[in-house]
C-alpha cells in the first residue's frame, strides 16, 4: 500500500470513528426528538441500516477529501475546517432543501437545523481529526 493511500485510510478511519460517535449523540439528543415532533409522519418505523451505513461510508469519504485533506501537508487547519464546513453545508442543504421542496410535511425548522448540523459536524470532525493526526498531516506522503 502506498504511503498516500495509507495516510488517506488512516484519516478516513479516525474521521469515521469521531463522526459516528458525534452523530450518535446528535441523533439521540437532538435529531430524533426534533424529527418526531416536526416530521413524525414521514419517518419509517425503524431506520434502514444498509442505507445508513452507505451514507456514512460515502459521507466520511467526502469529509476526508474536502476537509481533512490528509495528502495536502500545506493546508492549514483553517483551510481544512473551511472546506469541511462548506462540504457539510452543501451536502446537508441538498438533502434538507429537497425535503422542504418535495415532502408534504417537511418543516423549515428541520431543514435549517440539519443544514447547520452538517456544517458544524463536518467542521468539528475535521478539527478533531486534524488534531489527532497533527504530525501525520504536516508531513508529505512519499509515493
Amino acid at each position: 500500500m502506498s504511503p498516500r493511500t495509507k495516510k488517506w485510510l488512516t484519516a478516513y478511519v479516525v474521521s469515521a470513528l469521531i463522526f459516528a460517535a458525534l452523530d450518535m449523540v446528535w441523533i439521540m439528543l437532538v435529531a430524533n426528538p426534533l424529527y418526531q415532533s416536526q416530521i413524525g409522519g414521514l419517518l419509517a418505523p425503524k431506520a434502514n441500516l444498509p442505507g445508513a451505513v452507505l451514507f456514512y461510508v460515502v459521507f466520511v469519504a467526502g469529509m476526508v477529501h474536502y476537509g481533512v485533506r490528509p495528502n495536502h501537508p500545506g493546508a492549514t487547519v483553517r483551510q481544512r475546517i473551511t472546506g469541511a464546513a462548506l462540504f457539510g453545508f452543501f451536502t446537508y442543504a441538498t438533502w434538507a432543501l429537497t425535503g422542504l421542496a418535495v415532502l408534504k410535511d417537511f418543516t423549515a425548522l428541520v431543514a435549517v437545523t440539519d443544514i447547520l448540523w452538517g456544517a458544524a459536524a463536518c467542521s468539528l470532525v475535521t478539527w478533531m481529526t486534524a488534531t489527532v493526526l497533527r504530525g501525520r498531516l504536516a508531513k508529505p506522503a512519499t509515493a
